[in-house]
């Protein structure tokens, strides 16, 4: 785990991004910019997020994977390390900090909890179009005619009555004020 001065020197490296915050994650710490976690501090070797348009360049520079071990078999994620000279100055960091910021904004969010269905476009579309199922009417009762309670009211008059509307009107044992 990091100790507060690492995580201080990590939080000036990032700055040229903007204000970097580290929380506890997985035993190690994640790095959130605006909110989205763009970086991951495990065994104090930080790794950012990558996704299909920033791996290679991340991989060009000699940035490793981070290869998590807690399960079997070891999972592949999608964070790597950066170049050594970009841990030495904020100039040299900063574009890493920002590729990984666009790729977590680019990565989509879970539609659904695990387990559930992903409901896509289509399937929205359909859901809303389908009619409800029919009820069944109460025995001898006709379907064709509305019960008393579902039937619409008539509109209200457009007499004198009707206009004065009962904000105006003084409730019930109330005087109105003189201006």
């Amino acid at each position: 785990m990091a100790d507060d001065d690492y995580l201080e020197y990590l939080r000036d490296l990032l700055s040229g991004l903007g204000r970097t915050v580290f929380r506890k994650y997985f035993g190690g710490h994640g790095a959130y910019y605006d909110g989205v976690l763009i970086a991951v501090l495990v065994d104090d070797r930080l790794y950012f997020k990558v996704d299909d348009l920033t791996r290679d360049r991340f991989a060009a520079a000699g940035g490793q994977r981070w290869i998590y071990t807690g399960r079997e078999p070891p999972i592949q994620t999608n964070y790597w390390s950066v170049p050594d000279e970009a841990m030495d100055s904020t100039e040299e960091m900063t574009p890493w900090a920002r590729l990984a910021y666009e790729a977590a904004l680019r990565k989509p969010l879970k539609a659904r909890a695990a387990g559930r269905k992903k409901v896509t476009g289509a399937a929205v579309k359909k859901a809303a179009t389908k009619k409800a199922p029919a009820r069944k009417p109460a025995a001898g009762k006709s379907t064709t005619e509305k019960p008393e309670a579902t039937r619409r009211a008539a509109p209200p008059s457009t007499g004198a009555a009707s206009r004065t509307s009962t904000a105006a009107r003084p409730a019930a044992g109330r005087t109105r004020r003189k201006p």
